[in-house]
């Protein structure tokens, strides 16, 4: 019996630092949502489209258009558009947001919409972002562009690619109708992108964003508070392990605490009554923990889409299915 009582001490000493160790990422999986499932139609993945830019001279977008199986060129489409597109559309990333879309809307839990994912800007003699390059930093635009807090970038959205769009696609012009989201400085992009144009944006999701002071991002709660209540609504999503503006030895600096400035955001948004909600994990700066509950933000931000209570609607009681099929 005492050799048996100390085995097991000795195997849990063992064990304890492997436990102590676990990534803090370890538990966040992606769901049945997020994966390719049965008898649900895919939407179409088209491009890749360059859009020249005329905010940064001699800069260029690269974007993907998602096109839902049940998209019908005679009914205008809701609109999410994704930045840094190459990692939410990334088949084997840790959102596939294509998925998500594809899942949500045959199962009439968001509405029809186009997505689009978009890379940030860079010269043409720059890599282009990927999976395999990385995001960007470092060998394109996308410090400056997407954490600058000027009209810039919502100038390269609402002016350069959604004429774009229009000219493809029969995308609803109501802003109700219209959002758009990102991970880190590509969270802070599309918020400001909403902030600067609430008349063409008012749905924003934000995951890890990067509203420190990078270049100057930190100023949002304050302006929030400081300017009449905008028309948006915003989900918030962080973790406790985020970037805690520790690093390189030097003293702590509140401004560059991704967790306590997402967590001011919050709390300015709240106190000047916008319709906020928001989760808070132990993730790490990733998509680790938002990809998984991606699902739930968008079933969240979509909310008010129309829905018919007539129970002899058999049209509404049904999965939506591919345009030109007849729904069950």
């Amino acid at each position: 019996m005492k050799k048996t009582i100390a085995l097991s001490l000795a195997v849990s000493a063992l064990l304890a630092p492997a436990v102590a160790a676990q990534s803090p990422d370890s538990q966040y999986r992606l769901g049945p949502d997020s994966l390719p499932q049965d008898g649900v139609p895919k939407g179409e993945i088209r491009g890749p489209f360059t859009l020249p830019c005329q905010v940064y001279p001699g800069t260029q977008h690269t974007y993907w258009v998602y096109v839902p199986a049940q998209y019908d060129p005679a009914v205008p489409a809701s609109l999410m558009i994704f930045q840094d597109g190459q990692a939410f559309k990334d088949e084997n990333g840790d959102v596939r947001a294509q998925n998500v879309m594809d899942n949500l809307i045959y199962r009439r839990e968001i509405p029809v919409m186009i997505g689009v994912f978009i890379n940030p800007g860079r010269r043409p003699d720059q890599t282009e972002p990927s999976p395999q390059a990385g995001w960007g930093d470092g060998f394109t635009n996308r410090r400056i562009e997407y954490n600058t807090p000027d009209d810039k970038y919502a100038r390269i959205i609402t002016e350069e690619l959604m004429p774009a769009l229009y000219k493809e696609y029969n995308i609803s012009r109501d802003p109700e109708r219209h959002g758009i989201g990102g991970s880190s400085s590509g969270a802070i992009a599309a918020f400001m992108v909403a902030w600067e144009r609430p008349n063409d944006f008012r749905k924003v999701l934000s995951n890890v964003g990067s509203f420190t002071n990078l270049e100057g991002g930190d100023v949002y709660p304050e302006r929030v508070l400081a300017s009449p209540k905008k028309p948006l609504r915003v989900f918030l999503c962080d973790g406790r392990n985020d970037l805690r503006g520790v690093r390189d030895g030097k003293p702590y600096d509140p401004r560059m605490d991704w967790f306590y400035q997402n967590v001011r955001l919050m709390k300015a948004l709240t106190a000047k009554g916008y319709d906020v909600n928001y989760s808070w994990s132990v993730n790490q700066h990733g998509q680790k923990y938002g990809g998984m509950i991606l699902p739930e933000m968008m079933r969240w931000l979509w909310r008010d889409g129309p829905v018919s209570t007539d129970p002899n609607d058999m049209v509404e009681r049904g999965f939506r299915e591919a345009a030109g099929k007849t729904e069950n």
